[in-house]
């Protein structure tokens, strides 16, 4: 397989072939996120991509998932996206879903009549980096989008029967905000009704706007203790007809997997009991990106 730079995905896509067809992200610039910096967003060359399927087809014949790289792969045409996935679809005729990251650019740019014929040809599942339902927070960082963007992308997905995995970033507002961010976050959740919910704290990296910013004394990290009750708040805020609420991701002080709305209370109990001090966290030099 050739790669150029780091390639990144989702935990959820540990076992994926990674297929590499755009490099770096279209938008890279969320104050937040170190993954891209000076990476340039290009389109790899079709033939290069369809190698790479070949490659896969005889050293990973029997893989179940496969997951298109870069940051935002749906940046590309429908008809790219297509000859893409018939290329998969008929060399790895054994891989039953096609993941792919999303953002509400890329997704806009798309019909729902074009999302339905990549889900017919393969794409199982968008993954869309929500980060925050409030608004003052996600110009902050920089997202390029505000609340009521990304709900219409998402739900724009959802109706064309593509699953949509929503990442959400604990203690990205500050302490100031830290409430209405959790609030904010419930409620656009529960506009979109993803299938999956997965929630990451915030790690400040070395190189991002973010990190410049706590460095001058502009942003404040929230303590554990505070990220841990924005987490209960988010999930009180959020009702889901039939979602996975992950928190287990390994930056989380304390793992959650719940399943909504069935174990929305017992996970708010679980939660309780953390935030009084009866259950252990996860130790700080134990977490990571």
């Amino acid at each position: 397989m050739h790669y150029q730079g780091t390639i990144y995905r989702p935990p959820s896509e540990a076992n994926s072939i990674l297929l590499q067809v755009t490099t770096g992200c279209s938008h890279n610039k969320c104050t937040f996120c170190g993954m891209y910096k000076g990476q340039r967003f290009t389109i790899k060359p079709e033939e290069r991509v369809l190698a790479d399927i070949e490659y896969a087809a005889t050293h990973f014949a029997h893989a179940r998932r496969l997951f298109l790289c870069d940051g935002d792969a749906l940046t590309l045409g429908t008809d790219r996206l297509l000859t893409i996935l018939r290329a998969i679809q008929a060399k790895l005729p054994k891989v039953t879903r096609v993941g792919i990251y999303a953002n509400s650019k890329s997704l806009r740019s798309k019909s729902v009549e074009e999302l339905q014929l990549l889900s017919r040809h393969g794409l199982g599942i968008c993954y869309i980096g929500l980060e925050s339902g409030d608004d003052v927070t996600l110009n902050r960082i920089n997202k390029g989008a505000d609340g009521k963007q990304i709900i219409t992308a998402a739900t724009k997905t959802k109706e064309a029967g593509i699953p949509v995995s929503i990442t959400v970033l604990l203690g990205v507002a500050g302490p100031e905000r830290s409430t209405i961010h959790a609030t904010e976050t419930g409620r656009v959740l529960s506009a979109i009704d993803p299938e999956f919910v997965g929630a990451l704290s915030l790690m400040l990296e070395p190189g991002t706007v973010l990190y410049d910013e706590y460095q001058a004394g502009h942003f404040a990290m929230p303590e554990p203790f505070a990220i841990l009750q924005e987490l209960r708040t988010m999930i009180a805020a959020t009702n889901l007809s039939n979602g996975l609420f992950h928190a287990n991701h390994a930056s989380n002080y304390l793992p959650i997997k719940a399943k909504l709305p069935e174990e929305k209370d017992s996970t708010l109990g679980l939660l309780d009991r953390a935030l009084s001090g009866t259950m252990a966290l996860k130790p700080e030099y134990l977490r990571a990106l």
